[in-house]
């Protein structure tokens, strides 16, 4: 990947809604080129997909929360099952896997602290496999949606 390429992967994380024809003047080349250029970035995996940025206040989803999670017997079928089962559930925004005394990082998001309630009672209480779990409430989340390549 080289500066134009970064140039291009910058300019679509700070409005992936832009024409072509827009990111290719601010790179600085011709449009036939950056089409290109895209199109082999997303061929590459390197872009994995444009999202909206959804504002969860408007959703009714005001609260947010991080939930440490452990889970035992720690075995790939356990940790890959508990994964799968806990991302599809409509509260989770995300899951991460981790080392150390937490297995896992769920996001989630409520309408209010009563429905964060309810499903850490009803979502993971009932699960055999979690031996137990910490709730952090959100205050604020602040995300970085431009990164820069890093050398």
């Amino acid at each position: 990947m080289d500066e134009v390429d970064s140039a291009i992967i910058r300019e679509l994380q700070e409005d992936a809604r832009q024409p072509n024809q827009d990111i290719a003047r601010k790179v600085g080349i011709a449009p036939s080129t950056c089409l290109e250029r895209t199109r082999l970035l997303r061929q590459r995996g390197v872009i994995r997909g444009y999202h909206a940025d959804i504002d969860l206040k408007a959703l009714n989803r005001g609260v947010q929360a991080l939930v440490a999670a452990q889970v035992r017997p720690l075995s790939r079928r356990v940790i890959e099952s508990f994964q799968n089962s806990v991302a599809a559930l409509p509260e989770v925004l995300s899951v991460f896997t981790l080392a150390g005394s937490d297995d896992f990082i769920i996001h989630v998001t409520a309408q209010d602290i009563d429905h964060l309630h309810a499903f850490l009672v009803d979502r993971l209480t009932s699960r055999r496999e979690i031996v137990g779990f910490r709730t952090s409430i959100v205050y604020r989340h602040q995300v970085n949606t431009v990164l820069a390549r890093l050398e």
